[in-house]
């Protein structure tokens, strides 16, 4: 079995593998709608790659997973549905910008996503972008971002969608969507549920101990057409999630911690001459109460609570040439047991320029500044383009400086806060090239990325930890994909789908790769379908990370191997039914990606997919 992985890993190496996904994935059709426009429309030289449902529904319901087995984004996760967090081009957490319908969600408390506190069923379309896009999307977008997006569809319709799922460790995942509507009017709604003992064995014979958890989202789309030039829509997500952390020893407090988490938003659309404006108005609120013991009442606790409006003019100078300007306020409202009261208020202001300057030839401008009392902000821009060299051969370019603002632990940690702390700034520049030929798709990306003032907590005076701007760290690697689908005989269809991605994340001063960062990553899928029958296989292979930051290769983690295989059945003729099963691990790889946070080892589960 040895020589059997590591023949996969060089062939997957080899043949440099994106997505099928990462074909164009938007169709201009009128009758859908994506609220993140600026997703579609403002990505030139970037790499953007779009899940699809099936992929969604392969994997298991949190959002780690399925980044995890499908992109080449790095996961650091304390075990199964813990906490995770992702490494994007070698970035840290917190340099991973998150969208959920193109409006910035990562904590305003932290500055990151935990990525199991998502399920990936809530929505109609993942997507993610590689690279710096903090022009657009504000902080956070350093090495690339997640989009979490709800699409609306004009027409008449009524669909229903259930999928149940039960597997070992008593884990259940049900999830319901519906699409109802109009030409004139359109509702998306869609309710999950999730939950698991999470009591699987670990290398050392015991079982996983305070491991259980459980979720449930609903997430919410409505829009009316009002007339040929003005519509609205409302979209509104609730998520309420418990997890008890995960010990490693019996003789360890049990804890657990909860997350209550609420997002809002406002969209009114018009359109008047060459001109097209969209308002936003969005409300979010997160939560979070965590018991250092489990069997008190005592818990510490953070709230944030964030206004955003926005107005968004586009203009139409041609068919080719397009002016964007986007005005954008915040306004936060935190307060914890551990930060105080404290408000902040950012207002910022974006220009962007899209022109495509002949048939095989598109490029893009965009500058940002913000303005805030608590920060400086630097100036940001962005610059893409594609080239077109023929039917199967086009080249792309991104520059762009980036950035990540301090968190409100950062600022106002009552035992260590810094009110003087800069933002962390990037810059950054990649290429690549992209291969059509037949069925087959060839993506490379090599880039580079320099960030400063980087944060970092350091113990100082009477042992207290305080962040300041210490670090710089460079940044350079190469992401490979590779996509290819072939039908047979009308019957038989196979696809193959695969990433790769070297990552080089060093500390400038100690030249050291930063902690938690695999040189190494890699992800390939086989789907083969025959008639009704359906079956897909998964592998992912990550290497080597270090887990201290002077390298100490005594504490390293060992790089593995994961695999997973299901197989399913469709039946039925008005109505769509699909039975199957799935084998997680079946390897039974003994791995962990965070040190004495170990993950299941082979495990089963079966589900049931309605649609009517």
């Amino acid at each position: 079995m040895k020589y059997i992985s590591n023949y996969i890993i060089i062939l997957v190496m080899l043949t440099a593998l994106s997505l099928k996904a990462q074909e164009r994935p938007f169709t201009a059709l009128d009758s859908v709608y994506l609220t993140d426009s600026k997703l579609k429309e403002f990505s030139t030289g970037r790499n953007l790659t779009v899940l699809s449902d099936t992929i969604l529904r392969r994997n298991r319901p949190l959002l780690t997973n399925t980044l995890n087995f499908n992109t080449p984004i790095y996961f650091k996760e304390n075990g199964l549905g813990m906490v995770s967090s992702p490494s994007f081009r070698g970035t840290t957490a917190s340099q991973t910008a998150v969208l959920w319908n193109g409006i910035n969600i990562n904590s305003q408390l932290n500055g990151q996503l935990d990525f199991n506190t998502v399920d990936a069923g809530a929505y109609s379309e993942i997507a993610v972008r590689g690279g710096g896009g903090s022009v657009v999307y504000g902080t956070g977008a350093i090495g690339g971002s997640v989009h979490l997006n709800m699409r609306l569809t004009y027409e008449d319709q009524l669909t229903h969608n259930l999928f149940l799922q039960y597997g070992s460790y008593n884990t259940q995942d049900a999830r319901y969507n519906l699409n109802l509507g109009t030409k004139k009017w359109s509702l998306n709604l869609a309710l999950t549920r999730n939950s698991s003992d999470n009591d699987f064995e670990l290398p050392n014979g015991r079982n996983n101990l305070n491991g259980d958890f459980e979720n449930t989202a609903l997430n919410v789309g409505l829009g009316f057409k009002i007339n040929s030039k003005n519509s609205i829509r409302i979209f509104s997500e609730l998520f309420d999630g418990e997890r008890h952390f995960s010990i490693t020893r019996a003789s360890e407090t049990k804890t657990k911690y909860q997350d209550l988490n609420s997002k809002n938003l406002l969209e009114w659309e018009h359109s008047f001459g060459s001109f097209k404006g969209i308002a936003r108005a969005a409300y979010l609120e997160e939560f979070y109460k965590y018991f250092a013991n489990i069997d008190s009442e005592v818990y510490s606790f953070g709230k944030a609570k964030t206004f955003i409006t926005k107005y968004d003019l586009s203009y139409k100078i041609s068919d080719r040439l397009k002016l964007n300007s986007v005005l954008t306020n915040t306004t936060t409202s935190g307060f914890g047991s551990s930060f105080g009261d404290n408000d902040r208020s950012i207002f910022a202001a974006a220009l962007l320029l899209k022109h495509q300057l002949a048939n095989d030839f598109n490029y893009e401008l965009g500058i940002r500044k913000e303005q805030t009392e608590n920060y400086d902000s630097p100036f940001l821009f962005s610059f893409g383009a594609t080239k077109a060299l023929n039917d199967f051969f086009s080249l792309n370019i991104n520059v762009s400086r980036n950035f990540r603002i301090p968190t409100y632990n950062d600022l106002y940690w009552e035992t260590g806060g810094n009110l003087d702390l800069l933002p962390e700034k990037s810059l950054q520049g990649q290429l690549g090239a992209v291969f059509n030929f037949n069925s087959i798709q060839l993506n490379l990306t090599g880039y580079y990325n320099s960030i400063t003032d980087m944060i970092r907590w350091l113990p100082g005076a009477g042992g207290i930890w305080s962040p300041s701007n210490v670090d710089e760290v460079e940044i350079y690697g190469l992401e490979s994909a590779l996509s290819w689908s072939k039908n047979f005989n009308k019957e038989h269809r196979i696809s193959f789908n695969s990433t790769y991605a070297y990552t080089v994340s060093e500390n400038k001063q100690t030249g050291n790769q930063l902690i938690y960062v695999p040189f190494h990553k890699a992800t390939a899928s086989v789907d083969y379908i025959y008639k009704k029958i359906n079956a897909a296989l998964q592998y992912l292979y990550v290497g080597e990370v270090f887990t201290r930051s002077d390298n100490n290769s005594r504490y390293n983690l060992d790089a593995y191997n994961v695999g997973n295989f299901s197989l399913g059945y469709s039946f039925g003729k008005k109505a769509q039914y699909e039975l199957g099963a799935r084998v997680n691990n079946f390897l039974n790889t003994e791995y962990q990606s965070v040190e004495s946070r170990w993950m299941p080892g082979r495990n089963f589960n079966i589900y049931l997919n309605l649609k009517l």
